[in-house]
């Protein structure tokens, strides 16, 4: 399965109002070798839910829950295809908070990014490409 193809397995996947946790959120931690019973379906998991897509298709990941996280995995590309990583930067450009999901399609203005705890759910949600800090192709482990 591509990544865009496992990713996309996950639409819809979304979080619980109130005390309870969507117990498919929380596997994306748990994957990572985190402490569920520290962490809630409230708790940031783009990079977490990126994490879980690319471990379980065996492609290099972050291991970590920040965004940026990301910006050391795999190569940069100017031209990203389907399926690539979207870094993207949030409140400002040198900020530590960013955004991380699967590069869709992009226009001339906006990219199309297929990820995690967008608007609280897996979905694919449109952002200005002026926020765009790389693109990252990723490789399976194992393979160059």
């Amino acid at each position: 399965m591509s990544l865009i193809q496992k990713a996309l397995s996950q639409y819809g996947v979304r979080e619980v109002d109130g005390k309870a946790d969507n117990p498919q959120i929380i596997r994306y931690f748990e994957a990572l070798g985190f402490d569920s019973s520290k962490l809630h379906d409230e708790t940031a998991w783009c990079s977490a839910f990126v994490n879980w897509v690319s471990k379980t298709e065996n492609y290099t990941y972050s291991g970590k829950l920040n965004a940026r996280s990301w910006l050391n995995v795999g190569e940069s590309t100017a031209l990203p295809k389907q399926g690539d990583i979207v870094v993207l930067w949030r409140e400002s450009p040198s900020s530590w908070k960013g955004h991380v999901g699967f590069f869709v399609k992009q226009t001339k203005r906006y990219v199309y990014i297929l990820g995690g705890n967008q608007n609280n759910r897996v979905s694919i949600k449109a952002y200005p490409k002026n926020r765009v800090l790389d693109y990252r192709k990723l490789s399976k482990n194992g393979e160059d």
